[in-house]
C-alpha cells in the first residue's frame, strides 16, 4: 500500500527539501520506488537540491491543470532508478493548487509508486494545507530554536484538525520529529535547546537528528542530496533516518558532544 509522507515545519529555512532529497533517496536505495513533489509553487528549490533543474519542462501544476500528463513531468533521478521528481511550478502563484487536483495526482501516484513524498513550504499558507491535507505519515521537521519548536507545535495541530484523516475521523497521521542542524556542544552551553527539551515540548515520537553539518550545504550546491555522502556525519544520520521511517530501530548518533583526548585538551583544540 503507498504511503503519502508531507514533510513540513512551521519555520521557514529548516532544511525540508534537503530532508525530502536525502529521505526520498535513502528509500529508492533501499528497494522502494518512490516520487518526491515539490509543493512550493512559485519558489522551487526541490528541482537545484536534486541536479535536475535543466531537465524540468513540465511541472505540478501542468499536470493538475490537464496540461501536460504525468509521464510528461516526472523526472527519473539519473544516480538511482527508483527515484522520480515532479517539480513545483515557477511562474503561477500557491492559489493554483487545489483539493481536488491535488487529490487526482497523488491517485494516480499511488498506484505507480511506494511513497510519495511532499515537500511542503513552511507555514500554513494554502501550498502547505495542500500538502498535508492527504498525508498519511508526517515528518516534522524542526531546528533546536524556540521560535522553530514552537511553529512546528502550530503546525502539529493542524496535521491532527485539518488533514483528510481528522476531517473524515480516520486513524490520524502518524507523526515523526526530525530535528535538523543540532550541535550538542551548543546545546551544552545554553545556545540551543536540547533533544529532551524539543521532545518534551511537541510530545511526538523523534526519528532522526541531523547535525549542523558543512556536509549539507556542500551536498545542496552540487544537486546532490546529501545521503549519498556517506563519510559525513549528516549523510550518516540521514541513512539512520530513512532506517527509522522503514522501522529499524537505531540507536541515535551525534547527539553527544564530541569527547576532546588529550592532546586536544592540553592544547585547547576545537
Amino acid at each position: 500500500m503507498a504511503k503519502v509522507i508531507v514533510v513540513t515545519s512551521g519555520k521557514g529555512g529548516v532544511g525540508k527539501t534537503t530532508s525530502c532529497a536525502a529521505i526520498g533517496m535513502g528509500l529508492a536505495q533501499a528497494g522502494h520506488k518512490t516520487v518526491i513533489i515539490d509543493f512550493d509553487i512559485g519558489l522551487r528549490n526541490l528541482d537545484l537540491v536534486m541536479g535536475c533543474e535543466r531537465r524540468v519542462v513540465y511541472d505540478f501544476v501542468n499536470v493538475i491543470h490537464g496540461e501536460a500528463n504525468l509521464n510528461q513531468a516526472l523526472i527519473k533521478d539519473k544516480r538511482c532508478e527508483n527515484l522520480f521528481i515532479l517539480p513545483a511550478s515557477q511562474t503561477r502563484d500557491k492559489d493554483a493548487l487545489d483539493k481536488e487536483g491535488v487529490g487526482a495526482v497523488l491517485d494516480q501516484l499511488k498506484h505507480e509508486f511506494e511513497f510519495v513524498i511532499c515537500d511542503s513550504p513552511a507555514g500554513i499558507e494554502n501550498g502547505a494545507m495542500m500538502a498535508l491535507y492527504y498525508a498519511d505519515e508526517a515528518v516534522i521537521t524542526t531546528n533546536p530554536e524556540v521560535s522553530s519548536v514552537r511553529d512546528s507545535d502550530r503546525i502539529i495541530g493542524m496535521l491532527q484538525s485539518k488533514s483528510r484523516r481528522a476531517e473524515q475521523g480516520l486513524e490520524p497521521v502518524v507523526e515523526h520529529l526530525l530535528v535538523t542542524r543540532y550541535n550538542p556542544e551548543r546545546v551544552e552551553k545554553g545556545e540551543m535547546l536540547s533533544i529532551d527539551d524539543i521532545t518534551e515540548i511537541l510530545a511526538i515520537p523523534l526519528m532522526g537528528v541531523i547535525p549542523e553539518s558543512q556536509a549539507v550545504l556542500n551536498a545542496s550546491n552540487k544537486g546532490t542530496p546529501v545521503i549519498l555522502d556517506s563519510g559525513s556525519d549528516a549523510g550518516q544520520a540521514y541513512t539512520d533516518t530513512v532506517a527509522r521511517l522503514l522501522g529499524e530501530s537505531l540507536p541515535m548518533r551525534f547527539v553527544e558532544p564530541e569527547k576532546k583526548g588529550f592532546l586536544k585538551r592540553l592544547f585547547g583544540a576545537s
